[in-house]
């Protein structure tokens, strides 16, 4: 299996991507609603212009569906993203979806059983670097196992360990949602996958398959819509803007997640991402082109761009 760069090279990488990429987004002038003075943000430092008092759960924060997919081997089976990891950071996102094979002691990013050319290193190193150039962010990144474990002599959680244990200073692993002033500069572990030791994350082990729930474990409150068979556009977008009202009008504490990805079987039952992303994402744009204010919850997209995830971003001024 081919490996990635080393640790110290990809964070030099990522770092000089970083330093020249803030013409991915222009400087967006947004009226405050409180003082109604305009306040000056860029897509790769948004949170920046938020309050540190404010719960991440009072926020709305574009995010990315399998964060690492970039490649596959017939169009519209594997590929959720454009943008690498630094890519999507700059341009706004704050959510990422992780998907880690277990081989060899060490995580392979993968989509099912397609191995996506990337390493948890590499993702490491990316975050890293970002949050080095732009501390006052923070990134939430939910970890989850996927495809068939592969010659290792340790569980999941173990090998894990041995990634926190690199940067402990960066990772938030506290199991309640925190302030944005908490974890400014950090990691939050969204976890779904068991752990023997917590707390280790926030608790999401309890994920229920195509469909919307909720989650409540005693230190977190959560409520998902992740109904990823999508034979019908408009019943994935209803589930959606359902969620979408519940999020704006709750009150601080339950941390909200709203996919828009999906897929629809397509030829032979292959499955067709790019049919339900060129539908629910324009819906997206209209959608927060009117709602230009509230909390709507973290919004995990295939295919996120910086011109939408600023609509979104908007919200929160």
């Amino acid at each position: 299996m081919k490996r990635s760069t080393t640790f110290l090279s990809a964070v030099a990488g990522a770092t000089l991507f970083l330093s020249s990429c803030n013409k991915l987004e222009d400087v967006q002038p947004v009226a405050d609603a409180t003082t109604q003075s305009a306040v000056a943000y860029s897509l790769h430092n948004w949170m920046g212009a938020v309050d540190a008092n404010v719960s991440l759960s009072q926020l709305s924060i574009p995010g990315t569906h399998d964060s690492g997919a970039r490649f596959e081997p017939v169009s519209g089976t594997a590929k959720c993203q454009t943008l690498t990891i630094g890519e999507q950071l700059a341009a706004g996102v704050r959510f990422l979806d992780i998907r880690c094979r277990h081989i060899d002691n060490s995580f392979a990013i993968h989509h099912g059983a397609i191995y996506q050319n990337l390493n948890f290193d590499d993702v490491r190193a990316a975050c890293l670097a970002f949050l080095q150039a732009n501390p006052t962010e923070c990134i939430i990144m939910s970890i989850k196992e996927e495809h068939t474990p592969s010659n290792n002599t340790r569980t999941f959680e173990q090998t894990l360990n041995t990634y926190l244990q690199q940067n402990p200073d960066k990772w938030y692993l506290s199991a309640t949602v925190p302030t944005l002033g908490q974890v400014r500069g950090k990691i939050v572990l969204l976890r779904r996958f068991a752990a023997a030791t917590t707390p280790k994350g926030i608790d999401a082990t309890a994920w229920a398959d195509n469909t919307t729930f909720s989650i409540s474990n005693g230190q977190a409150q959560l409520k998902v819509q992740d109904q990823y068979k999508v034979p019908d556009n408009a019943a994935k977008w209803t589930a959606m803007t359902q969620l979408f009202g519940e999020a704006k009008t709750a009150a601080p504490g339950r941390l909200y997640l709203n996919y828009a990805s999906g897929y629809k079987p397509g030829l032979f039952g292959i499955p067709n991402i790019n049919t339900v992303a060129n539908d629910i994402n324009p819906r997206i744009s209209t959608f927060f082109s009117t709602q230009t204010t509230g909390h709507f919850g973290i919004i995990p997209m295939d295919f996120a761009e910086a011109s939408r995830n600023n609509l979104i971003v908007k919200t929160n001024f």
